[in-house]
């Protein structure tokens, strides 16, 4: 392991790439703490205890934080994400959207496009919400619009920077840069639940067992997500010789590989979002005996809770995985390639073929995902740890994390494969996601 990380800065391409990336994450980390102007930060501080369990904690999450600070980068990269899904789902609707999509390279520059724009005035509709938001919290020093005005200016130019910096590590870089922005962002907020964690253990609330557990349990989690994460089901898939003058093509034994979590944590995050939704309306109806009967049996540590939200878990795994790959679309690509599963008649036959398997994968998927995003709500209720260190053994953080991570060993292990250099694995290279 440290003869593989010495290879890793001997190769000047990679060691120059890895110090990039470093950097433009160290910069971004910096503007989470830059807040924007016009806000009383102490007043802001005891505000912000509030939000955890609600849409803006789990908005703060993503945004590494940021959001609860009031920061420049308040928004962090969710509406780039809200963006990007937004054309995704389009695709599936809109012919228009749909032949950009099919239309290779010069398409996909078009949609970029598109979706900048997008992010843009997402970001801008959301900093005025926010800004409307902070003042109604009193923590405005000179509310008006002129406050609100410099709030949008300052957040939707903090998410541009933010996307063109994901960019940027992307194309000079290593890794996926919107994605390490997010991991990054989670990864940050773990000094502090173990700093909460040291202080419970030292006033005795936690004994030495019970820590040893849990440590345990993060490494088996930890197993378990990236054996979900790589899982897959390969379909075999031969392709036919073609005489083209002296040449033959074709004739080529290969397999389709169907991920067993094809749509990635993004269930979880459609989940979380309709989850959190009942605990802010109780927010703002305190006293509805409807309200306080809705926020008993869904609660955290409610059995009734973690039902519903692995429920919704898997009915949008099938949704998300129904929407990103088309059992229709990937016969038609086979037959026009000359491809056919063996036993299988091309066309409408392998594409009902591809479509009963991919059900059959998904819901053993859709169950696990479901059991990952229910793990930390037990550890607070069996281990009575607080969920900001318990979000660490699962659910949407853990995920990203480890997706990420995986994603960014394989890229580093192409580069030290390139130049015949042993990488991680000595078995083989790691195969990380695929977005």
């Amino acid at each position: 392991m440290i003869e593989t990380f010495r290879n890793i800065f001997k190769i000047e391409d990679l060691r120059k790439r890895i110090l990039f990336t470093v950097f433009v994450l160290a910069v971004e980390r910096i503007g989470t703490h830059i807040v924007t102007p016009g806000i009383d930060t102490a007043v802001l501080a005891e505000r912000m205890k509030d939000i955890s369990g609600t849409l803006l904690g789990l908005y703060d999450i993503f945004a590494g934080g940021a959001f609860s600070k009031a920061a420049v980068f308040g928004l962090g990269i969710m509406p780039y994400i809200s963006a990007s899904i937004i054309f995704q789902l389009l695709g599936a609707v809109v012919p228009s959207i749909q032949r950009l999509q099919q239309s290779g390279e010069e398409g996909r520059k078009k949609i970029t496009q598109y979706t900048r724009y997008a992010t843009l005035a997402i970001s801008a509709m959301q900093a005025f919400g926010v800004a409307i938001w902070l003042e109604s919290q009193q923590v405005v020093l000179n509310p008006g619009i002129g406050f609100k005005l410099l709030t949008m200016l300052s957040m939707a130019s903090g998410t541009m920077l933010i996307m063109w910096l994901g960019e940027q590590i992307t194309e000079r870089g290593i890794g996926n840069g919107i994605s390490l922005i997010i991991m990054v962002g989670i990864i940050a907020r773990f000094p502090s639940a173990i700093s909460v964690e040291w202080v419970e253990f030292q006033s005795d609330n936690r004994t030495l067992l019970t820590e040893l557990i849990l440590i345990a349990l993060a490494f088996v989690i930890v197993a378990f997500i990236v054996a979900l994460t790589q899982a897959q089901r390969k379909i075999p898939v031969q392709y036919a010789k073609r005489v083209v003058g002296r040449k033959v093509y074709g004739g080529v034994n290969t397999h389709f590989p169907l991920r067993v979590n094809t749509a990635g944590v993004m269930p979880i995050i459609f989940a979380q979002a309709i989850m959190f939704i009942p605990s802010t309306l109780i927010s703002v109806f305190p006293e509805s005996t409807v309200m306080l009967w809705l926020a008993n049996i869904l609660s955290f540590d409610h059995w009734f809770y973690w039902l519903v939200y692995g429920l919704l878990i898997v009915f949008f795994t099938y949704f998300y995985t129904a929407i990103i790959l088309n059992p229709t679309e990937v016969a038609d690509n086979l037959k026009k390639q000359g491809g056919f599963i063996p036993g299988v008649r091309p066309g409408k036959k392998t594409a009902e073929y591809l479509d009963r398997i991919l059900t059959r994968v998904t819901l053993p998927g859709s169950i696990a995902l479901a059991v990952v995003a229910i793990i930390p709500y037990v550890l607070v209720k069996v281990f009575n740890i607080s969920f900001a260190y318990a979000s660490f053994f699962g659910g949407t953080g853990l995920l990203i994390i480890v997706g990420v991570a995986l994603d960014f060993i394989q890229q580093v292990e192409s580069h030290l494969h390139m130049r015949y250099y042993e990488g991680f694995s000595k078995s083989g290279r790691i195969r990380g996601r695929r977005r």
